[in-house]
């Protein structure tokens, strides 16, 4: 008798005849394509800029992104949210030493004793840019800064941020220290999607807990974008007198999140501002059509087929004028195996805007496919001369 394991390769090979790859079907609508208006782009001070859609990481304005610079305190989006993530298993407790503060620039008023949580750290980062706090939380994460300055360009690695080179966690100048706008923008719209470093960046002033002293700091946040700017909710400054005035923002409109990056800026609260106008006048969010329920193929089921459904619809945030653009296309494999259930996810559709996925849905089974018993002497008839070879 043949096992079940052998059934299904011989139907699996027979299916595969008539099933030669994977099903990618298209539901595409006319093209038309998206131009600004030239009158409209704006002019910044900044000497490199850049404006990308969170999501997608669409590029709506650019001025010398890929340009490498130094980044002032912005550096510390990418220290404080190490800091978070480490704090996400265990806030641990850190008690300040004189190895932790002996530094220049900025601070959180640290002072040896005192003992407060990493979150709290993170806080004085993010509001007054205390570089007493990134160099305090470098050093208990890793024990000095060459070895937290690994961290931060593994992390920089893993977000694509491909021109980035960090040394120290407060970004005070430092040879080699570097980023580009682009990158920037990179880091910004990955850290926005974590929830505490939202919570922190998005508030005019934060209540920062200490273990000792016992009190809660309230700290106000150094970004005025905050009031300036209509949706700010982060996320960070800098200034140094090599780097000049850097400034990472974020904008929420409409279910639309945007990413804004000034280097070296002369006027950057104004750039910024300009830059959001232009942005949310070029893109638009939009909801997509759902593709029809689609059959698919099930080998050794009680049934042959199964029907696929997509149960949302999508959402995009696209340039405008582009909606009739964007095509379905539709992942599915050639078949299934028994069993299948209901609700089990299959495949996905994915909608492109001239090939870059602008969102995903996934397909799921409308039915419940269980496994069926094999007529074994016709499977016997059929293919039994190959295993009596054997």
């Amino acid at each position: 008798m043949l096992s079940t394991k052998i059934h299904r390769k011989i139907l699996a090979s027979i299916l595969t005849v008539f099933f030669a790859s994977p099903v990618v079907c298209a539901q595409a609508k006319k093209q038309t394509n998206y131009k600004s208006d030239a009158s409209s782009i704006p002019s910044i001070s900044a000497e490199s800029a850049v404006l990308i859609e969170s999501g997608t990481k669409t590029i709506l304005f650019k001025k010398n992104e890929r340009q490498e610079r130094p980044i002032a305190s912005t550096t510390k989006i990418m220290t404080s949210l190490l800091t978070l993530e480490a704090s996400e298993q265990d806030d641990k407790n850190v008690t300040i030493t004189d190895k932790m503060i002996p530094v220049e620039g900025s601070s959180m008023n640290l002072e040896v004793g005192n003992v407060l949580p990493l979150t709290s750290l993170a806080k004085g980062m993010m509001t007054v840019s205390g570089n007493d706090a990134a160099h305090s939380a470098a050093i208990f994460l890793s024990g000095s800064l060459p070895e937290f300055s690994n961290l931060m360009n593994k992390k920089a690695k893993e977000i694509g941020m491909n021109n980035t080179v960090f040394v120290t966690p407060s970004g005070l100048d430092k040879e080699d220290h570097h980023s580009t706008a682009y990158d920037m923008a990179l880091l910004g719209a990955h850290a926005m999607n974590n929830p505490a470093f939202f919570d922190i960046v998005s508030k005019p002033i934060s209540d920062v807990p200490f273990v000792l002293p016992k009190e809660v700091r309230k700290i106000k946040n150094k970004n005025r974008l905050l009031k300036m700017c209509k949706g700010c909710v982060g996320v960070k400054t800098g200034f140094t007198t090599l780097a000049g005035r850097c400034l990472v923002s974020c904008v929420e409109r409409g279910g639309i999140r945007l990413i804004a990056v000034t280097l070296k800026a002369s006027d950057d609260w104004r750039d910024h501002i300009k830059l959001y106008e232009y942005g949310f006048s070029c893109v638009e969010h939009v909801s997509l059509d759902k593709i029809k329920p689609l059959s698919m193929p099930v080998v050794g089921g009680k049934i042959d087929k199964i029907m696929l459904y997509q149960e949302n619809l999508a959402h995009a945030v696209i340039e405008k004028g582009c909606s009739e653009s964007v095509k379905a296309v539709v992942r599915v494999p050639n078949f299934v195996y028994a069993p299948v259930e209901k609700d089990q996810t299959i495949g996905n559709v994915d909608y492109l805007l001239e090939d870059k996925i602008v969102a995903s849905q996934e397909l799921l089974s409308r039915d419940n496919a269980p496994f069926a018993e094999v007529n074994r002497n016709i499977l016997y008839m059929l293919f039994g001369w190959i295993f009596d070879r054997s």
